[in-house]
């Protein structure tokens, strides 16, 4: 079975920032969990290069657009093994393989039909590459400048023969879709916002430009640049082999995450050209919020944008990638806070895990020499804990499923949090004292299958530190081949299984 997750391509007249780091940081998770269950597994990312706005970049700092973009791919390259993303490919809109995908791609819309040539007189705006009519403008407070109404900015009066794509052809086509597919756009919120967009009818859409130069030219008639967002959305196919696979092996994607502001490209244009294309449509597309920085709007001039540099100086990759997908559930907007980070660290990850796995593998060597006796199963606290436990691996299963780190997360939590009341319940010194030997050696053992089962769905989430704690419970020997579809049944520890001496994967954080 395959799984295919993909983020958006990251533009290159920008350094990487933290919305980069989050989308991407969820797209690895869900990839790695996957690889966990056994699915073969593409996880895509990659850079944007082409457009007005890469081009105006490029000049301005006296580059020619590639060496800009060369400059920049660089830095996420360098960044995502620090984060330790797993993705399988990384693709760049420069690349020959991406040109011939995005030709295929412009051929098989004129082959359809839904291509025509016209004169495009309207409004552009650069920064966010969309085209608005002038009843969708805003004024300026002066009422000369009109403003784009995604960013806020100066639109550009635009006057140039252009390539039309057919977008109103596909407007009934699309609300049928989403209509038969409801999980098909995510979080409702998004769902019911392009529904509303759809609904007020489409527009034919301008698809080539002529004004500059730095783009993918239109076949046999390269005096047009392809549009960039037709360019940019076929990255996910060209990725996989397209137009050598007409159907590539991991197509259609399970997942496109995305951030909120390029919704309409990847919800409304992206399903059209593949429906005109004669493509399967992506069974999903999921676009989570925004991030703010102790309250406020991250911005150059404020000086508050969080680079991913000081970040990683400031806390471990596994740290980032808990607290920003489980202190806001994904789809909303959140607040990035240092000190919420640290309060969330020291009370989840240091006291509530590390705790339960420190006093665990501590009594099992004090009590047993490091080495697991056999579980009877005669207690009603026993048989809660595993009932908990194993309900928490398909909770978990299933809040991924829709995106619902958090959920997951906190499903995770709560059973730790269980075990930790376990140990308190039944007070294995207690036991060691009364010499009561079977039921310590049953204490013991669930505290340390509850911790491997804990720590095998934190995997996705921290592979550093969640492969530490495997390391401790079950030996640097199977972290190799650890797998839900094989590891994640309870009671596969045996009795003589020897667990390593703790060792602190959770510091407090001061």
């Amino acid at each position: 079975m395959t799984y295919y997750v993909t983020t958006p391509i990251y533009y290159v007249n920008d350094e990487p920032h933290l919305g980069h780091i989050y989308t991407t940081i969820a797209a690895d998770v869900l990839a790695r969990q996957a690889r966990l269950a056994g699915e073969d597994v593409f996880f895509l990312t990659g850079v944007d290069e082409h457009g007005q706005k890469v081009q105006q970049a490029a000049q301005a700092r006296d580059m020619t657009p590639l060496a800009l973009a060369d400059s920049v791919v660089e830095r996420y390259r360098d960044l995502w093994p620090q984060l330790s993303i797993s993705n399988d490919d990384f693709i760049r809109t420069s690349s020959e393989r991406h040109k011939r995908g995005v030709q295929a791609m412009w051929r098989l819309l004129q082959d359809s039909g839904h291509l025509y040539k016209g004169m495009y007189e309207d409004w552009y705006c650069v920064p966010c590459e969309t085209y608005w009519t002038e009843t969708q403008l805003k004024d300026a407070g002066t009422g000369q400048d009109k403003l784009c109404p995604d960013c806020g900015r100066p639109v550009q009066k635009v006057q140039e023969e252009s390539y039309f794509f057919r977008l109103s052809a596909f407007q009934d086509k699309l609300l049928a879709h989403i209509h038969a597919h409801p999980e098909f756009i995510a979080p409702e919120s998004r769902r019911n916002e392009v529904l509303r967009f759809v609904e007020s009818g489409l527009n034919d859409l301008s698809v080539s430009r002529t004004t500059f130069s730095w783009g993918v030219p239109v076949p046999d008639d390269e005096r047009h640049v392809v549009y960039v967002w037709i360019d940019a959305l076929t990255n996910y196919l060209s990725a996989l082999g397209f137009p050598d696979a007409p159907v590539p092996k991991y197509w259609p994607a399970d997942v496109h995450l995305i951030g909120k502001d390029i919704l309409r490209f990847h919800a409304v244009y992206w399903p059209c050209m593949l429906m005109a294309a004669g493509l399967p449509l992506p069974k999903r597309i999921f676009a989570h919020g925004w991030w703010t920085v102790e309250g406020e709007k991250m911005s150059k001039s404020k000086g508050n944008a969080l680079r991913p540099a000081d970040l990683l100086r400031d806390y471990e990759a596994d740290v980032l990638r808990y607290f920003l997908l489980r202190e806001v559930p994904f789809g909303q907007d959140g607040d990035f806070s240092h000190a919420a980070l640290r309060q969330r660290y020291n009370t989840e990850l240091a006291n509530d895990i590390g705790n339960l796995l420190n006093r665990s593998l501590a009594m099992l060597h004090k009590y047993r020499d490091g080495r697991l006796g056999r579980a009877a199963t005669g207690h009603d606290a026993d048989r809660a804990l595993i009932a908990d436990v194993e309900a928490m691996q398909r909770d978990v299963g299933e809040a991924l499923r829709v995106q619902a780190f958090h959920t997951a997360l906190e499903r995770i939590s709560a059973v730790v949090r269980h075990g930790n009341r376990y140990v308190e319940d039944n007070a294995p010194w207690q036991l060691a004292k009364s010499n009561d030997a079977e039921r310590l050696d049953t204490v013991l053992y669930n505290l340390v299958e509850t911790l491997r089962l804990v720590a095998l769905q934190l995997l996705p989430f921290m592979p550093g530190k969640a492969g530490a704690m495997l390391a401790q419970i079950m030996g640097e020997q199977v972290m190799g081949t650890v797998g839900l579809h094989d590891q994640g049944g309870w009671g596969l520890l045996q009795a003589g299984h020897a667990c390593a001496r703790p060792s602190p994967v959770f510091p407090r954080l001061e």
